[in-house]
């Protein structure tokens, strides 16, 4: 034992660097799933956190049978726990608050305070508003059984509407013509008004104020379970609900699939027959897991090219920890040694040092936040890789005893055909990995497929391979032309690049997989950030769009006095419109109604990349159909023309475009048609606008709501109903929107990762291409010293061979990093993150940037290594020393 740790210690440099690789291995393959899974619970409940209680809550509902064959309240009541029970799991344990309501009204339900107007009354027991409440005057409603009146509290808000006061008795009737009297024994305020508990009782917090003389106010009162029921029986009007809220923070992305396969179960058998399920929980989960998968794809590909250049890595600083000893070995065979006695004496030096070193690495990666994921057992490989690569490369050395000193600046002109045949199998596995690829995606039900997420490292492979028997006749070429040349540092660089120096299969396949990493993982950053600003273009084709139910005609020129507005263009949208045709009879599809012109000016003015069709912009009104955008689906449906019903009034229209999106409406949408609004014919009643897209610059957001507001406010007076709020979206906010939402935090890990991890490990490669050859350089430069020689042409002669290397693998790693995205597009489901819209390749010139710089700094790194390694060796000593050793 103490003659390996004296091994250990005079060959202690190239152990520990073993030791820093295998632990840096064993910490990536267990810390970057860890906060991988950290990033993507987090993104998880911050999604589901922002969801409003009606997307994100469990509610059944039910209405009891005319006729008294209701339960009361107190009874329905009992059910909150026992539904919960029944939940599928993992449901029942992800609950955190539960709420039951029973309601009478506001619909149908009024009252009236003494001779004023007529009030929407809506009476509501709930649980957990007395805990959510705060009592300022009076107390909470406490009703009596068959009490003839119904006990009720009121917020302050609600009672200074109505303009009541304590023990005020409020008159109500409902279905039934009997009068329910309703006396107010408590006033109440909220104590944190944004507490979930109030999220489907507004009306009790924040009264409508009504619209006089035609649309009365609305409030809501508070009762208890007996106020309820009695009421529900006098009145003729009912409604139970039970909620139950998901507590986000019990979720984590690893059960995003039971999750939701119980949602939809309970989507279609509630607990019992009589109740309707409300939740949009599922269809969010959904959305989130089909974004978590693609990034899972992608992170899945960035680790194994990470953890391939590792293994490379690791391959090299093996195979010059051997190439030092060689000498060694073959002594030990010449006194007769065998292969396993060599094998066995590295292995027992590799056991000291690399195994804690995996282990130090492993309990480093594991201190990274988040879950632990299933590929913790590859740090065991790793450090069964990294503790097996010199005893495996040392026995295989020394398999054939010779005593002939090798010479390294001599390559084999003819591959063997083991060689050769070896090649040709890793180039058909890649081809044959991609096809699959395309076939059958990265993901499955039961997680990435290790194989498939391996296929781009086989391609960065063979493109090593390709690129190593292509390179040396174009280096031929230019060391033809450096001959002519003034000067020899040139010439003898590139002569000893193509003469086995540092081009050799090794370091250049570690190289290229190192870069193809990193400019895949750039160019799939950049092409998602594009796809991302066209999607925004699509989707928001203005500086800013309002969305309502109906604006009042002036309401374009309302909007275009807000300071800052530049331009504005109404539009009429509409969902589920009915188009006739004498092709295809009856069919549905979405309808938008614009003025080309107007729309034109605001795109302009906004600077929104896109394209008008000539025909929507030149259409004008004539005694004929109009011409219109047509989907590719609906042309191929209604054939030369078609009618269709807008607000009542029918259209008939020609396709005079057919186009596959239209600005505005989702990419998802095969069936539209878009109407030009300039060309459509006078109707007895016009068409309003619900819709405006807005261009400008500095407006203010509060000034254009509140004028859009007034424009749907004037529409509802003339029709008698309660005005919608007009509802804003920006285009830097739903941009910034696309950024944030799903499991975007994970790309920007994976790009991260990807691309910090492939720098620093092709510097490595560098280096280690450098201590290779370091002695042999040393001899050589030696040589040239006493030719005259400058220490300066000696660091250039170190460039010039390293630069058929760095170009090589910049070449084949960067063609490879390009075009996988394209390759592997579809297998990704990278537009998952984009809207929609496709992802197209594309490479920032920042990124090729950032390559070269990584190259030169690179060939810094290399010179920087050399002097380092020049002066321990003393290069005055080295020739001496090689001639002995020789």
């Amino acid at each position: 034992m103490i003659e390996v740790l004296h091994r250990v210690r005079v060959f202690v440099g190239q152990f520990l660097l073993l030791a820093v690789l295998a632990a840096g291995a064993a910490a990536l393959v267990t810390g970057a799933p860890r906060m991988a899974n950290d990033l993507a619970d987090g993104a998880l409940r911050e999604d589901v956190r922002r969801l409003p209680s009606a997307a994100r809550d469990i509610t059944f509902s039910q209405k009891p049978p005319p006729f008294g064959g209701w339960l009361s309240a107190a009874v329905a009541l009992r059910g909150l726990d026992r539904y919960r029970v029944t939940l599928p799991k993992p449901l029942p344990s992800l609950i955190s608050d539960q709420w039951f309501a029973a309601s009478a009204g506001p619909d149908r339900v009024q009252t009236r305070v003494g001779t004023g107007p007529v009030v929407d009354f809506g009476l509501r027991m709930q649980t957990g508003v007395q805990e959510a409440g705060r009592i300022t005057s009076g107390r909470w409603p406490s009703t009596k059984e068959f009490a003839p009146r119904v006990e009720v509290a009121l917020s302050a808000t609600v009672a200074e509407t109505l303009g009541v006061t304590l023990d005020s008795v409020l008159p109500v009737t409902g279905a039934n013509p009997t009068a329910v009297p309703a006396v107010v024994v408590g006033i109440f305020e909220p104590v944190n008004s944004a507490a979930p508990v109030w999220d489907d009782m507004r009306l009790a917090l924040e009264p409508f104020p009504g619209l006089p003389p035609d649309v009365p106010p609305r409030v809501l009162a508070v009762t208890d379970p007996v106020g309820a029921t009695i009421a529900a029986e006098r009145l003729g009007v009912l409604s139970y609900s039970w909620r139950y809220r998901i507590d986000e923070n019990r979720l984590d992305s690893g059960d995003l699939d039971e999750v939701a396969a119980a949602l939809a179960q309970v989507k279609r058998q509630p607990p019992d027959l009589q109740m309707s399920t409300t939740t949009a929980l599922d269809s969010n989960l959904a959305r989130f897991a089909g974004q978590l998968r693609a990034v899972q794809a992608l992170l899945a590909v960035v680790q194994a090219g990470l953890l391939a250049t590792l293994f490379g890595l690791i391959a090299l600083a093996a195979s010059l920890a051997v190439e030092r000893r060689r000498s060694e070995f073959a002594l030990l065979r010449a006194r007769g040694g065998a292969v396993l006695t060599i094998g066995g004496r590295t292995l027992a030096e590799a056991m000291v040092v690399v195994p804690a070193a995996t282990v130090a690495g492993w309990l480093v990666g594991r201190l990274a936040p988040g879950r632990p994921s299933g590929l913790e057992w590859l740090a065991l490989a790793v450090g069964a890789v990294a503790t097996l690569a010199v005893p495996v490369l040392a026995a295989a050395g020394q398999r054939r005893l010779t005593f002939i000193t090798r010479r390294h600046d001599l390559t084999r002109h003819r591959p063997s055909v083991r060689r050769l045949t070896a090649e040709v199998f890793v180039l058909v596995v890649a081809v044959l990995g991609a096809y699959l690829l395309r076939q059958r995606g990265l993901t499955a039900e039961r997680g990435v497929d290790p194989f498939l997420s391996a296929v781009p490292v086989l391609l960065a492979t063979g493109a090593a391979l390709v690129a190593l028997r292509i390179f040396p006749w174009p280096l031929r070429q230019f060391g033809r032309l450096t001959a002519r040349a003034r000067g020899a540092v040139a010439f003898i660089g590139l002569a000893r690049a193509g003469r086995g120096g540092p081009v050799t299969a090794g370091p250049l396949a570690v190289l290229v997989i190192a870069i193809s990493t990193g400019i895949f993982s750039g160019a799939v950053f950049t092409a998602v950030d594009d796809a991302r600003d066209r999607a925004a273009n699509h989707d928001v084709p203005a500086d800013a769009v309002l969305d309502g139910y109906v604006f009042a005609g002036g309401t374009a020129d309302r909007l275009a006095g807000v300071p800052g507005v530049a331009a504005v263009a109404p539009v009429t949208f509409a969902s589920g419109t009915t188009v006739r045709s004498t092709a295809s009879d009856l069919t549905q599809a979405q309808v938008l109604v614009v003025d080309g012109s107007r729309f034109a000016e605001v795109v302009r003015a906004s600077g929104v990349d896109v394209r008008l069709p000539d025909a929507l912009l030149a259409a004008r009104p004539g005694g004929g159909p109009v011409p219109a955008v047509v989907s590719t689906d609906l042309a191929a449906e209604i054939g030369d023309g078609a009618a269709v019903q807008v607000r009542g009034a029918s259209y008939d229209f020609t396709p005079g475009a057919v186009v596959d999106s239209f600005p505005g409406i989702d990419l998802a949408t095969r069936r539209f048609v878009v109407l030009p609004w300039q060309a459509l014919p006078e109707k007895a009643s016009p068409l309003l606008p619900n819709r405006f897209l807005i261009a400008g610059d500095g407006f203010d957001r509060d000034a254009l709501l509140a004028a859009a507001d007034e424009g749907q406010r004037e529409y509802a007076v003339s029709v008698r109903m309660v005005p919608p709020r007009t509802a804003i979206t920006t285009w830097s906010g739903y941009r910034d929107g696309l950024d944030r939402t799903g499991a975007n935090d994970v790309l920007s890990f994976a790009f991260l990762t990807g691309t910090v991890g492939a720098s620093v490990l092709a510097l490595l490669a560098v280096g280690f291409t450098v201590l290779a050859g370091a002695p042999q350089r040393g001899r050589v430069l030696s040589r040239l010293r006493t030719l005259g020689m400058s220490a300066g042409q000696g660091r250039g002669l170190l460039v010039y061979e390293l630069v058929p290397l760095a170009g090589i693998a910049v070449i084949a790693g960067g063609l490879v990093g390009t075009l996988l995205p394209a390759a592997l597009g579809p297998a990704l489901g990278l537009s998952t993150f984009t809207s929609g819209e496709a992802v197209r390749t594309y490479l920032d010139p920042l990124v090729g940037a950032a390559v070269l710089a990584l190259v030169v700094i690179g060939l810094a790194t290399a010179v920087l290594t050399e002097n380092l390694i020049n002066r321990r060796l003393r290069l005055g000593e080295v020739l001496r020393v090689g001639e002995e050793s020789s």
